[in-house]
């Protein structure tokens, strides 16, 4: 059948997870056309866990399209209740585009502030920095200066 076996209580999971899903692949009565393979294999790398309904009153057309779908999409079938029909595909990760140019965000440090008298516990301050700031040996927070970037600017 598929390449992705599970469990009993791996598919008892999934199927719990199912009940609240609706249909988001619907196979009217052209049956299982290319089109609806290329909506299910996109719902199944987006959600991982989808329902698809089949309007078709044959049982066995509809079990023959969940292997067919279970096999082509390289989904694990787990339910096929009614008109009905749940596949699983562990969602592929997603790649995440690397910029170069990217500057720090703001941060959170905290800030210890000692007593003058030294019976007290010293008092701790969270503050968030952003980029364009820094914290000074005493605990202030100050801004970078401006730079001058155009030669009229300065001249006025």
């Amino acid at each position: 059948m598929s390449l992705i076996q599970l469990t009993p209580a791996q598919r008892k999971e999934h199927r719990a997870a199912a009940h609240h899903l609706d249909p988001v692949v619907a196979i009217g009565n052209d049956g299982l056309t290319a089109a609806v393979r290329k909506e299910a294999d996109a719902a199944l790398k987006a959600h991982g866990l989808i329902k698809v309904r089949v309007f078709s009153d044959d049982r066995e057309a509809r079990e023959a399209m969940f292997r067919e779908l279970a096999d082509t999409l390289d989904a694990a079938p787990i339910q096929h209740i009614g008109k009905l029909l749940v596949l699983w595909r562990p969602v592929p990760p997603k790649e995440q585009a690397e910029r170069d140019d990217r500057m720090p965000g703001p941060r959170v440090v905290k800030i210890l502030k000692f007593s003058k008298s030294g019976n007290h516990r010293p008092q701790v301050k969270k503050i968030t920095v952003r980029g364009n700031e820094r914290i000074t040996a005493g605990g202030q927070v100050k801004r970078a200066k401006k730079r001058i970037t155009s030669v009229k600017k300065s001249a006025t």
